[in-house]
């Protein structure tokens, strides 16, 4: 045991801090204090009984297979390491959090007896409270230091963070002051002030607008005081753009008393007067985005963006994410942490939607991350009528903050320098170390769901309390009154100045006939211009210089000569090379590549994510090229020239949702960049759904907002079954109105080419969904020429250009891949009297063309629209309410279908065939035998 000897003489500071290292992160000290400290654990498990029960004075300890006499005066210094890492770890289950209810009880709980000490041992001095920050000082004490900086108005969770030193930076942070705020007078007054405004505004609103919704921040006023202190104090650290994103719970509040939005402006929409827009649908006053320039109390000019968002609660999310990394891209690309997200959550939702869990899981990856987002939780405890125990099955609404090893603090929203307090951690944290941050605000909602709604209905027993409960306004003056800092007077004279400004603005907003909306991000979208449906159809030049086409296709068909690349990716470089310099047949994966690279020269900056992008899913894309032994990513579209714009291509998560969201919040703030998202099958894209239908097809009615997200979607039908056969067409046709979006399905590369260029040519932006191929990218007849490209413009409609006048007697119009199926059949059937013509874009209908079309064959007898899709699918429906001619056509499709296609191949085979043979030969009409023939047996 002689080796062992130096138990008894060492300083118990120096095993106190030893051991607070080694429960931390075994891995931070030596080995052999690893295996000391592993032997002393096992060997503390047999002895705890003899130790409480006060059996020996010395314990036993077993260390590589020997029996080692440990002093119980050291042994006890352990036992206080770990009540204090308990502490750490568990302290926030018994915090003084929750305003309104009675905590649940957990188990074990920090009781001494848990850790082999007694009330007898809370007069010694133990060396351990070094760890703390607080030096040698009894056990008594110690507890208390852990009791308030742990278990107060503030829960801290942050022990599952698997590095140490910002493990050792958090408990730096909350062991000042044992965690506690320490304010001057001046601060409390400014924070009373805020407290007051976020009160006041709601009982005005409350008083002047009865039963109208507004979704009351009542409950949860301390938010307004705590968004204030994060501004301020990020404005103190370099940042110079805030964009943030909330539902609608306290929005108004937050718009009037954060980011300055003028009260008289929203009185305009309370009292529901039109817009002034005649454009302009508009949306409820709770959705709208805003943006403003704010002076901080240093002097320095923020700008301050809140974005639009949907009644869909966790949406606006990654449109937040999306904004700010546009904006950290464009303006401060070597410094992210100078624009800031802030996204506010409701406790319900950021438990129960899954797009949550995208967010954090993008959080770090290259092509979506943003420096850290600081996530405010507004937890009323409820979600619309459920209780927080039918809401969740994890014990906090923040735990999925954890899959990314977040700090989450929780705080009594009552207690509002506490919550203030924990602010200032969340964004000192996040500006530090660059990651997403939780912030808990624990309140309660004075009200139900909405100001109309009966809460009782559901939590009797809950609002009982609330009605009896202070709001935090009340319980803080009191507070500072007793503190001698204030006195009753003052408060009144808070809330007396700042009704009287409201009753002024009110005034004011009551002398104006309309609502006037004030645009999102007008700096970003100054010289575009908001067009109607017939100016979407306007030409517009998309032509490219020749020399130039040339310069980009040699920079992209040349790989460097130093790197070695896989055979196939050198044929495949190869391929391109000898298609536009020899063969003059381009290929799809270079028509839209050629696009790429002519934007780019022009100082477009073009951004693509999505699953397989940069290779894409069919291999055909291949804009990332790898070293073979390296792994090196080379990119040959940032190699045209100086100056020219960036290309950035990103594999995406295994995510739509979120992704779609992020992509299209990206393209709110870049209108100069190119911004694709690309499904890998089309109808993958259905995992977007709610960002599509609230944002993609309606923002610009609902919230005056322009946007040129391009989504790339394949399609067509191969016999691969019902998910990777269609992409859904008729849904995003179905949402098509008058100006919101464009919607094509290209069929060549000169087509692809041309669209993409004219995205960025206009001097508007519209969403453009576009229907892309799969067997097409190497079909030998889907092919264009190189002038097709520097000399072309997109064609709508793309008639038969083989097809004689005279001669034609059908005239069949379809769309995409299905051409080329036809043109085989009718090349391979000698049919001369069919002509083959290709609407390239679906929305806006180009009605005109298709007229002059079907005009121009006056000896046709026959109109067809032929597709490949089911028949209550595809674009046939959508012709029908958007093109009136339309219904002097027979229809050639599949029949009604569930499913969009057959799982069987041969069966799939069949049907595809059927529908090309009636294209051809009407007395073929499989269909419409079918159903005469279950008509006449049904009668």
């Amino acid at each position: 045991m002689d080796k062992y000897s130096f138990l008894n003489t060492a300083h118990p500071s120096f095993f106190s801090d030893l051991y607070d290292r080694y429960l931390n992160n075994p891995d931070s000290i030596e080995p052999s204090w690893r295996a000391f400290f592993q032997g002393f654990d096992f060997g503390m498990e047999n002895t705890l009984d003899d130790l409480v029960d006060g059996h020996s004075n010395q314990a036993e300890v077993g260390l590589n297979g020997q029996a080692v006499a440990v002093p119980e005066s050291l042994l006890k210094e352990f036992k206080v390491v770990k009540l204090i890492d308990a502490y750490r770890s568990r302290g926030h289950l018994f915090t003084k959090t929750n305003p309104v209810r009675e905590r649940r009880q957990y188990v074990p709980t920090l009781d001494l007896e848990n850790f082999g000490l007694t009330t007898a041992d809370l007069e010694t001095v133990f060396s351990a409270g070094e760890v703390i920050g607080i030096g040698p000082t009894s056990l008594g004490d110690i507890i208390s230091h852990l009791q308030r900086i742990y278990c107060d108005a503030i829960g801290v969770e942050y022990m599952y963070i698997r590095k140490p030193e910002r493990v050792q930076w958090i408990q730096d942070w909350i062991n000042v002051n044992d965690n506690q705020p320490k304010y001057d007078v001046a601060r409390k007054k400014h924070i009373l002030k805020k407290l007051n405004q976020a009160v006041s505004f709601e009982a005005f609103l409350h008083t002047k607008y009865v039963g109208q919704k507004r979704f009351s921040l009542e409950g949860n006023e301390s938010l307004i005081p705590a968004l204030d202190a994060i501004v301020e104090k990020a404005a103190e650290l370099g940042v110079k753009q805030f964009v943030m994103g909330m539902a609608h719970r306290g929005r108004l509040n937050v718009l009037t008393n954060i980011f300055g939005k003028s009260a008289k402006d929203i009185f305009s929409e309370f009292d529901g007067k039109d817009y002034e827009q005649e454009i302009f649908d508009g949306d409820v006053k709770y959705h709208l985005g805003w943006t403003s320039d704010r002076k901080a109390d240093n002097g320095n000019k923020i700008n301050m963006n809140i974005a639009p968002n949907p009644s869909h609660l966790e949406t606006v999310g990654a449109v937040v994410e999306g904004i700010t990394r546009a904006k950290q891209d464009m303006h401060y690309p070597t410094d992210f942490s100078k624009v800031l997200p802030i996204v506010v959550h409701g406790d319900a939702a950021i438990a129960g939607q899954g797009i949550i869990y995208e967010l954090v899981q993008m959080a770090q990856l290259d092509g979506y991350k943003t420096n850290g987002t600081v996530h405010i939780v507004v937890n009323n405890q409820i979600g619309f009528t459920t209780n927080y125990l039918d809401g969740r099955s994890s014990t906090y609404c923040t735990d999925v903050g954890k899959v990314t090893l977040s700090p989450v603090l929780h705080v009594n929203a009552d207690d509002v320098e506490s919550v203030v307090h924990a602010s200032l951690f969340a964004l000192e944290y996040r500006m530090r170390f660059k990651e997403d941050v939780f912030l808990d605000l624990l309140g309660y909602r004075k009200y139900g769901h909405n100001e109309g709604d009966e809460p009782r209905f559901t939590q009797p027993k809950l609002y009982k309390a609330i009605a009896k409960h202070q709001n935090p306004r009340e319980i803080y003056a009191s507070k500072l009154i007793e503190q001698g800092i204030i006195d009753s007077d003052f408060v009144k004279n808070l809330e007396l100045e700042y009704k009287a400004s409201l009753e002024e603005e009110l005034e004011d907003s009551r002398k104006e006939d309309k609502t006037i909306i004030t645009p999102f991000m007008a700096d970003e979208w100054s010289g575009f211009q908001n067009v109607r449906e017939w100016e979407m159809m306007d030409p517009i030049d998309t032509s490219y210089s020749k020399d130039k086409l040339t310069a980009i296709a040699k920079t992209i068909t040349e790989l460097p000569g130093d790197r070695k690349f896989l055979r196939k990716v050198e044929r495949l470089v190869q391929d391109r090379k000898k298609m536009f310099f020899e063969t003059d047949k381009l290929d799809w994966a270079m028509g839209e590549l050629l696009a790429y690279g002519s934007l780019l020269e022009e100082g477009y900056n073009v951004r693509i994510s999505g699953q397989d992008v940069e290779r894409g899913t069919f291999s055909h894309r291949h804009a990332v090229m790898k070293v073979e032994e390296s792994e090196e990513e080379i990119m040959l579209l940032n190699n045209l020239k100086s100056g020219q714009g960036k290309f950035q291509i990103y594999n995406s998560l295994l995510s739509e949702y979120g992704v779609v969201g992020f992509d299209y919040g990206y393209a709110m703030a870049s209108p100069n960049t190119l911004t694709i998202w690309e499904a890998q099958f089309g109808d993958f894209s259905n995992g977007a759904q709610i960002m599509i239908d609230q944002y993609i097809s309606a923002a610009e009615d609902k919230w005056k907002l322009q946007n040129g997200l391009v989504m790339l979607l394949p399609h067509g039908y191969e016999g691969q079954g019902a998910e990777h056969s269609s992409a859904r067409m008729e849904r995003y046709l179905q949402l098509c109105a008058r100006d919101n979006m464009y919607v094509a399905d290209c069929s060549t590369p000169a087509s692809i080419y041309h669209i993409i260029r004219r995205q960025m040519k206009a001097n508007f932006r519209k969403p453009l969904i576009i229907f892309t191929p799969k067997s097409l990218l190497r079909h030998p007849k889907a092919v264009s020429t190189v002038e097709d490209l520097y000399k072309g413009s997109f064609q709508e409609v793309i008639d038969d250009d083989k097809a004689k006048v005279a001669e034609v007697k059908s005239v069949v119009f379809c769309t995409g891949k299905f051409y080329y199926d036809l043109l085989a059949f009718k090349e391979e059937n000698k049919r001369k009297d069919v002509a083959l013509v290709r609407l390239e874009q679906l929305f806006p209908v180009p009605e005109s063309k298709m007229l002059e079309i079907m005009k121009k064959y006056k000896n046709a007898d026959d109109l067809v629209w032929a597709q490949e899709e089911p028949r209550n699918m595809g674009a046939w429906s959508h012709l029908v309410t958007h093109f009136s001619e339309i219904q002097k056509f027979r229809v050639a499709s599949r029949r009604f279908y569930a499913s969009p296609a057959a799982g069987s191949a041969v069966r799939s085979k069949a049907r595809h065939q059927q529908v090309i043979e009636y294209v051809f030969d009407k007395s073929k009409d499989n269909m419409t035998r079918k159903i005469l023939k279950a008509n006449n047996t049904n009668s």
